[in-house]
């Protein structure tokens, strides 16, 4: 008999359907602004974080376009073989949410490991990086802010020595360069000047700590990292 394969899908992959069907049918025309997170989320019946993971999916497609302080506006109506990728993206990639969860548990020991075990001259290639952070958080460019926190996040691992550390870390860093995650930490934890300025200082704190060689100090800035970013999550 002709059965299918049954599977559970994510939540925000259907949220994105129904907005990319209420797109196409002319809701909301090319110009027109989506409504509020809130009111997506109370027609759906689904948490916010769902629909900023599917808002999200549907900008790094480039259907939609978020104004900062304004909301967010339908950029293109999709054809028939776009209106698939939002989906896909949120299907096929490991959710928001999953990768904070992984990362807090498993980023947090490698810092103190590092804060035990490091030299002098890898202290300042990290310090180095993290001027990079600085001058782009300063003139608000995310693109090459995002690429030196990467450069961060992966510098502590390589500081371990360890060819195990690294295998099983770096690929967590790497989630970073997932379009739905990017889009997310672009819109929401990174979307200006100031926040990014912020989340420089968070990583300065976690080197300090490191620098300082106190493991328990170093393990606990990088949770209060994830933590602050899971609290926008939740918001």
């Amino acid at each position: 008999m002709p059965f299918e394969k049954v599977r559970a899908r994510k939540v925000s992959a259907i949220v994105a359907e129904q907005l990319i069907s209420a797109i196409k049918s002319g809701m909301f025309p090319v110009g027109g602004k989506l409504p509020s997170e809130f009111e997506l989320a109370e027609k759906m019946g689904v948490s916010r974080p769902s629909i900023r993971e599917a808002l999200s999916a549907l900008q790094a497609v480039g259907m939609i376009t978020s104004r900062a302080g304004s909301g967010n506006y339908v950029l293109k109506i999709p054809s028939a073989d776009e209106e698939q990728d939002a989906p896909h993206l949120i299907e096929n990639e490991a959710g928001c949410l999953e990768v904070m969860e992984a990362r807090s548990i498993l980023e947090p020991p490698v810092a103190a490991y590092v804060a035990r075990k490091h030299s002098p001259d890898e202290i300042t290639a990290l310090r180095n990086i993290l001027g990079r952070m600085r001058e782009e958080a300063q003139k608000g460019d995310f693109a090459p802010y995002f690429e030196a926190d990467k450069a961060f996040h992966r510098g502590l691992v390589q500081v371990t020595h360890s060819p195990l550390i690294t295998e099983a870390i770096i690929p967590l860093v790497n989630t970073m360069d997932q379009r739905v995650y990017r889009e997310f930490t672009h819109h929401y934890y990174l979307k200006n000047v100031t926040d990014l300025e912020q989340v420089v200082d968070v990583h300065c704190a976690i080197l300090n700590a490191i620098d300082d060689n106190d493991p328990q100090l170093a393990a606990e800035k990088v949770q209060d990292h994830w933590r602050r970013m899971r609290e926008i999550w939740e918001a």
